[in-house]
């Protein structure tokens, strides 16, 4: 149920801030709240049906979002082929968070939230470069694409750290402050 609310938080993530014309920051909670996601998948689900039917529910829920932000808040036309790397990449990072963070630590948080920002900045600018028409089809404007991406990449680094660090972070301090506070009841009293 947690990592569903947490996804919930991903997608108002990307809604809110155009909801209250405040795009700049580019501010989401989508690549930490996927490592969770996929990290809950893997410690509750008992088949691999259910599990992928997990997976299922995520993507569509983001995909309905991509398709909202697009026809409506960005007024493009959508483009299917716009966003199959992306919905790749929502799988992927979902499957890191399976398979890498089933027993989080703080190192293994870090690379995660450092590896799905990566992995989204590389595969969204080139994505872009190749789609998009913005740039010349040359390495000169594949690079000149990446170059212009840095700050959202920033941004990006920053948020999914922030998030993925808070998502896992908390229930960690919660346990830690639970046996403290139940090895001092069990202390007796002098």
């Amino acid at each position: 149920m947690v990592a569903y609310f947490v996804l919930l938080l991903a997608v108002l993530s990307r809604i809110l801030p155009h909801s209250l014309h405040a795009v700049s920051w580019n501010f989401t909670a989508v690549g930490g709240s996927l490592l969770l996601f996929g990290s809950r998948m893997r410690a509750r689900s008992g088949s691999r049906w259910v599990t992928a039917a997990k997976l299922a529910s995520a993507l569509a829920v983001l995909a309905a979002t991509d398709y909202y932000l697009t026809v409506f808040a960005y007024q493009y036309p959508f483009q299917l082929n716009w966003y199959i790397g992306t919905w790749v990449w929502y799988g992927a990072v979902c499957l890191m968070g399976m398979e890498f963070l089933a027993k989080p630590t703080v190192l293994r948080v870090g690379i995660g939230a450092v590896a799905s920002a990566t992995s989204f900045f590389f595969i969204s600018n080139f994505m872009v470069w190749m789609g998009a028409k913005m740039y010349p089809p040359t390495l000169a404007g594949l690079g000149a694409c990446y170059v212009a991406g840095i700050p959202f990449y920033r941004n990006d680094l920053v948020s999914t750290a922030l998030t993925a660090g808070v998502l896992f972070g908390l229930p960690a301090l919660a346990s830690k402050l639970a046996e403290a506070l139940g090895a001092t009841e069990n202390r007796p009293l002098a």
